[in-house]
């Protein structure tokens, strides 16, 4: 896919780059977690885009559970 000279790949890269910019201003912690994990989730989509690029990949899925752990199973 080639949409305006940017391909597939740097197109996932940019936008989890943005959301995790965008996830950096909430105030509200949950919103915080929630928006980096669709973040990480990109970001390790795109580990896997770039013919498996591990540190990515393994640095973002670690995040993700970590937040996946306090929205959901950690009891407040």
């Amino acid at each position: 896919m080639n949409f305006l000279e940017t391909h597939a790949t740097e197109f996932v890269g940019y936008l989890a780059m943005l959301l995790l910019l965008i996830s950096f201003l909430m105030k509200d912690i949950r919103r915080l977690r929630k928006l980096n994990t669709v973040a990480c989730a990109l970001f390790v989509a795109y580990g896997f885009m770039l013919a498996t690029s591990w540190p990515i990949i393994i640095s973002n899925a670690s995040i993700m559970g970590i937040n996946i752990y306090y929205l959901f199973l950690k009891k407040n």
